[in-house]
Formats: structure tokens, C-alpha cells, sequence
């Protein structure tokens, strides 16, 4: 597929990158159902790590097999398919070359002790994983507010490098945590747009990110916010803030889908992302725990939005 207008202005932006890097955004941006708009759905399933296999796939039993979720993303013309290694291993013979493919490259759990406020991930795969995979792009998280964030940012800059060296461009979930950040700081608008630039400072390629409420955690930021009249009156508005922080636009950002919640609140996340000149969506548990015919549809219609 050749370069259109919109996927040619992206890669534009990224001026230092490889071939290899520039390539495989591109291969990205070229799949699917929304191939050649700029825009962006990615299916991410590490949830399993995260919350548990019951907590993850009961309400679609479908779910406890990796397949599925290759094929539910092949199925719906998703741009790529995100997820740890053993379940990328699980498909990567049957699936081969059919869906780009995001090694989720550190992972936390629901086991870890309550009492540790300050997020962590260990680092649960590797550069030499993603290249045996043929995946498409490497996927990290940190956690911008954490007593750990610094050792984070450093283990997420060497691999981003790492995956430069080959050509791989990096994902960057990145999330407030730790004891400073209250339970409404996770998703204020101030603390989403800090923690989406700190990616973009990293190095990060794709920025993933939770959509942000209109609370203000820090008292200087709200003082900024108030003197310099920056609307974050609607959803729409606070997701064109947080695009603005991902240095002016010029890095892709998508928005997490969150927790589970109604069809309609899901289409209308993707209306208002669309709307504030977000990149698109990267939506898991609100499409794998549906059954597969309404996850497809789903899918399918969040994708017609952001097509317009």
C-alpha cells in the first residue's frame, strides 16, 4: 500500500529514526481497516499477567486461548495485536505475517503485595523474543510518580534503544503511579498530559495512555491551567491537550479503552479522541470480553468512527 497524505505527514515527524523503525510504523498504520487514515486501533491482551487468566477471559471463555485473540485481531482489521511473549509464542506459526505484532516487553501482577504502593513491572522478555517473533514493535510501561519511576526510565530508554539498533519502534504505556499520586491523580488531565510527554521525552514512538478527567492534581499546574484559560471542559478538549503534550502532535497517541463499560460509552471515547485529534484507541478488555460476534462489531464500528 503506498504512502497516502495522512501516513506519510506522521512519519514526517519522526526526523532522527531508521528505515527500519520508519517501516515498521508504517506497517502499522498500512494495516487493517483504518490502513492509510493515520488513525489507529491496536488490541492489547496482557491482561492475563495483570489481573489474572478467571479475572481476564471467563466472561468470554474463548479468551483462555491465544488464537483467539490473534484472530479476533486479524478478524476486525486491527492495526496490531499487543501482548507478552508466551502468548505471541502460542500463535506466532499459525498466525505468521497475518497482523502486526507488539511484544509486550515487561509485565506486572495482581500478586504482588498491596502494601507496595509504588508500581513496578519486571522486565519479561526480550529484543532477540521480539526478532524470532517477527513482531512489529516492542511495548513498555512505566509509571511516571513512582519511588521506582527512575530506574523505569532508564530500563525503558536502554530498550528503546536496543529496539532502534533493529529497527524496532517502541510503544509506551505510561501511567501515574505511587504514594503522591491520589486515586483521581491517575487520570487528571495535568498528570495524563505530564506522564504522555515524560514517553515522548524517553523516546517513545506510539504513547499509550488513559483518557483524562477534568480534576487537576497538582495546585501548580491548576494555577497554569486557570491563568492560561486551557479548556479541558469536555473529553474532547482533554484529549486534545494531552495531544499538544506529545510534543505538539508529532508523536502517535492512543487511548486506552479502561475498564469495562457500555457500547455506547465506548463509541463515544472514540468520537471524542477522534475529535481531539487523538491517533485512535488501543482496546482491550472492552472487546475481548464480549462474545466474539459483538466484539467484531464493536470493533467494526469504532473503526467507522475513526474513518469519520
Amino acid at each position: 500500500m503506498a504512502l497516502t497524505a495522512s501516513v506519510k505527514n506522521i512519519i514526517g515527524n519522526y526526523e532522527n529514526e531508521n528505515a527500519g523503525v520508519k517501516g515498521n510504523l508504517v506497517r502499522m498504520l498500512n494495516n487493517g481497516a483504518l490502513g492509510g487514515t493515520g488513525k489507529m486501533v491496536i488490541l492489547p491482551v496482557d491482561q492475563g499477567f495483570e489481573h489474572g487468566p478467571a479475572r481476564s477471559f471467563s466472561k468470554n471463555p474463548a479468551g483462555y486461548d491465544p488464537h483467539y485473540h490473534y484472530q479476533l485481531a486479524i478478524d476486525s482489521g486491527c492495526s496490531a495485536y499487543a501482548a507478552p511473549l508466551g502468548s505471541l509464542q502460542a500463535g506466532a506459526d499459525t498466525f505468521a505475517g497475518q497482523v502486526p505484532t507488539i511484544l509486550k516487553y515487561n509485565s506486572s501482577n495482581a500478586l504482588a503485595s498491596s502494601k507496595n504502593q509504588d508500581g513496578n513491572q519486571a522486565i519479561t522478555s526480550s529484543i532477540q523474543d521480539a526478532l524470532e517473533l517477527g513482531c512489529t514493535a516492542v511495548g513498555f510501561t512505566i509509571y511516571p510518580g513512582s519511588d521506582n519511576q527512575f530506574e523505569m526510565f532508564e530500563e525503558v530508554r536502554d530498550m528503546i534503544r536496543q529496539a532502534k539498533d533493529v529497527g524496532l519502534p517502541s510503544v509506551v504505556w505510561s501511567y501515574a503511579r505511587g504514594i503522591d499520586v491520589t486515586k483521581d491523580g491517575e487520570t487528571a488531565i495535568d498528570v495524563i498530559a505530564y506522564a504522555a510527554h515524560m514517553a515522548c521525552l524517553l523516546g517513545a514512538h506510539v504513547v499509550k495512555v488513559k483518557l483524562p478527567t477534568d480534576h487537576i492534581m497538582q495546585a501548580e499546574a491548576k494555577k497554569v491551567f486557570d491563568e492560561n484559560n486551557i479548556d479541558i471542559s469536555t473529553q474532547a478538549a482533554r484529549v486534545k491537550e494531552v495531544v499538544r503534550s506529545c510534543f505538539d502532535g508529532r508523536r502517535i497517541v492512543v487511548f486506552s479503552g479502561g475498564a469495562a463499560k457500555g457500547a455506547n460509552a465506548v463509541y463515544q471515547d472514540a468520537k471524542d479522541i477522534a475529535t481531539g485529534g487523538g491517533n485512535g484507541s488501543i482496546i482491550g478488555r472492552n472487546s475481548f470480553q464480549r462474545e466474539n460476534g459483538e466484539a467484531l462489531d464493536m470493533l467494526g464500528k469504532i473503526m467507522a468512527i475513526y474513518k469519520g
